[in-house]
C-alpha cells in the first residue's frame, strides 16, 4: 500500500540521485576538517545564502539551539515571538543547552510590532539580564511568508542596540520563492541563518548554520559540545549537495499542491480554511463537527497519514512526495468523512 502523507515535509524521501550521491561519496573525519563532501556542502551552502561560513549539523533544533549557544552566554534573555518553533517545538532546550531565558512575545505570525521589540530590549540596570539576541523565523510555521521590508526593520533595530540577529530559516527557500526575493536578502536580515536540508529539499538527515567566519568557528566548537561531531558525515552530506543542487527550484510545485488542496477542502461545509495562512507549502484548518480521533483514523483507512490538531488547527504539508492525484484523494476522503457523519 502507498501512504499519502502530509503530517509534514520531513517525511520525504531522498531520490535515487542523493542515494547514489551518498554511496559514492568521498569521506573523512569530519571533526578534523577532514571530509571533503562535507567540506563541499559548507561551501555551497554558505555561498547560496551570502553569507562566509557554514556548517553542517544534525537537524533544524540543534542548529537552531546551537546558534542561541554560540551568540550568547549563560543568563542573557533572548527575544522570541511566542508563536516560532524555537519557542513552541524544540523542547525547552535554550534553558538546558544555553542557559539563556526567553521573552516572548505574542504573535501569532511571528510578527511583532517593531514597537513591541523594542519595548522587549533591556535597558542597563543591575536587575535585569542582558538582551543577547532577537530570533525571527522566515517562511513561519503558521504558513506566513514574512516581508523582507520587515527583517529588514528588524535588523535595523538590532543594529541600534548591537543585538545579534538569527533567523530560523527552516524553510527560507520556500519563502524565498513565494516571495519572489532572492535568499540572499533574506539571510541579509540575520546575523545568522539556519535552514533545514531534511524538509522541503528531501535529504534524509541534516541543517546548515551559517554567518560569519568567526561565528562558524565558535560554533564548531559547541557543535562539538553537543555532541554533534559526526566524523565520517559526507555520506549524509553527499545527499545535502544534491538537495541544494536540484530541489530548490521543485519546491513551487509543493506551493502549487497546497493551494490546489486548500481551494478543494475549502469547498467542503463544516471546514473552516485559514485562508491566510497559505503563502507556501502549508494548508491549515479546523473541523470543530468531528473528533480529531476519528477524522485520523478514517484518513489512516484510506491510506492518508496527518497529524492530529494543534490549537483546534489541522495542518496539511504538501512535499516532493505527494502529487496532484493524491490531492484529490486526500479532498475526497474529508468529503466522505464530513458527510458520512463520522
Amino acid at each position: 500500500m502507498r501512504w499519502i502523507d502530509v503530517r509534514s515535509d520531513t517525511v520525504t524521501t531522498p531520490t535515487e540521485e542523493m542515494r547514489k550521491a551518498m554511496y559514492e561519496a568521498e569521506v573523512g573525519d569530519d571533526v578534523y576538517g577532514d571530509d571533503p563532501t562535507v567540506n563541499r556542502l559548507e561551501a555551497l551552502a554558505a555561498e547560496m545564502v551570502g553569507k562566509e561560513a557554514a556548517l553542517f549539523v544534525p537537524s533544524g533544533t540543534f542548529g537552531n539551539q546551537l546558534a542561541l549557544l554560540t551568540h550568547t552566554k549563560r543568563g542573557d534573555e533572548v527575544i522570541v515571538p511566542d508563536s516560532n518553533h524555537i519557542f513552541v517545538h524544540e523542547v525547552g532546550a535554550a534553558a538546558v543547552i544555553a542557559s539563556v531565558q526567553l521573552r516572548t512575545i505574542e504573535s501569532p505570525n511571528g510578527m511583532p510590532s517593531i514597537e513591541k521589540l523594542r519595548a522587549s530590549i533591556r535597558g542597563k540596570d543591575i536587575h535585569y539580564p542582558d538582551t543577547g539576541l532577537i530570533c525571527m523565523e522566515n517562511a513561519h510555521s503558521s504558513g506566513r511568508v514574512l516581508p523582507l521590508e520587515y527583517l529588514e526593520s528588524v535588523k535595523k533595530l538590532a543594529d541600534e542596540f548591537s543585538i545579534p540577529v538569527h533567523l530560523d530559516g527552516a524553510r527560507i527557500f520556500n519563502a524565498a520563492i513565494a516571495s519572489k526575493v532572492d535568499v540572499k536578502k533574506i539571510a541579509a536580515t540575520a546575523d545568522s541563518v539556519m535552514f533545514c536540508l531534511s524538509k522541503g529539499l528531501a535529504a534524509p538527515v541534516g541543517s546548515i548554520l551559517a554567518g560569519s567566519k568567526k561565528f562558524i568557528e565558535k560554533a564548531r566548537k559547541g557543535r562539538k559540545l553537543m555532541g554533534g561531531g559526526m566524523r565520517q558525515a559526507g555520506i549524509l552530506a553527499a545527499a545535502g549537495i544534491v538537495a541544494l543542487e536540484k530541489m530548490i527550484d521543485r519546491l513551487e510545485e509543493d506551493h502549487e499542491n497546497a493551494k490546489l488542496l486548500a481551494e478543494m477542502l475549502s469547498e467542503i461545509p463544516g471546514l473552516q480554511l485559514m485562508k491566510d495562512q497559505l503563502d507556501i507549502n502549508m494548508v491549515y484548518f479546523s473541523l470543530e463537527t468531528h473528533e480529531p480521533d476519528l477524522v485520523i483514523k478514517e484518513m489512516k483507512r484510506a491510506g492518508i497519514k496527518i497529524n492530529p490538531p494543534e490549537g483546534g488547527m489541522y495542518r496539511l504539508v504538501t512535499n516532493k512526495d505527494v502529487v496532484r492525484a493524491d490531492i484529490l484523494k486526500i479532498t475526497n476522503t474529508f468529503k466522505e468523512i464530513v458527510t458520512s457523519g463520522v
